[in-house]
């Protein structure tokens, strides 16, 4: 079975005029999707991201009346979705580093201010440990001159 490519002009107005306006860019992609669901027969539907960035645009209060789009879907019934003239990329999501539990607490609580004053705290030692080796080291440099005037 070969790849099914499709453009749609999916009208969104009337589906988001039926909601208050606190969530109408929500109704609208909610509308998408079922459009979608109906018009590519397949309940495995993948938004793109520059087509969801056009519906929130200007916010959540005015999504757009309309949007034009590319839909493909391939062997495995999976439907994607983009902007006409974008090409659908894959989201691809980064690996965190693991903590433990008694971390994540301890940087919710302290939150990202709290790992900025440690590593503060860390250089400060870490210059407090240099200077007295800088000190010691030049403080028999200015005991000798006055030996030599005592001397003389």
């Amino acid at each position: 079975m070969a790849d099914i490519e499709r453009v749609y002009n999916v009208p969104l107005r009337k589906e988001w005029l039926k909601k208050p306006k606190y969530v109408r860019a929500k109704k609208a992609a909610r509308a998408l999707r079922e459009f979608l669901i109906k018009h590519m027969k397949s309940d495995d539907v993948k938004i793109g991201k520059h087509l969801n960035e056009m519906l929130w645009k200007h916010g959540i209060k005015n999504p757009p009346h309309h949007v034009k789009l590319t839909a493909i879907k391939d062997d495995k019934g999976v439907v994607r979705a983009e902007l006409v003239g974008f090409k659908y990329e894959e989201f691809k999501k980064e690996k965190k580093e693991e903590k433990g539990k008694l971390q994540e607490t301890i940087e919710k609580i302290r939150g990202k201010a709290g790992k900025q004053k440690k590593e503060e705290k860390a250089e400060e030692k870490e210059t407090k440990d240099e200077k007295p080796a800088e000190e010691k080291k030049e403080a028999p440099k200015k005991a000798k001159p006055k030996a030599e005037k005592a001397e003389a």
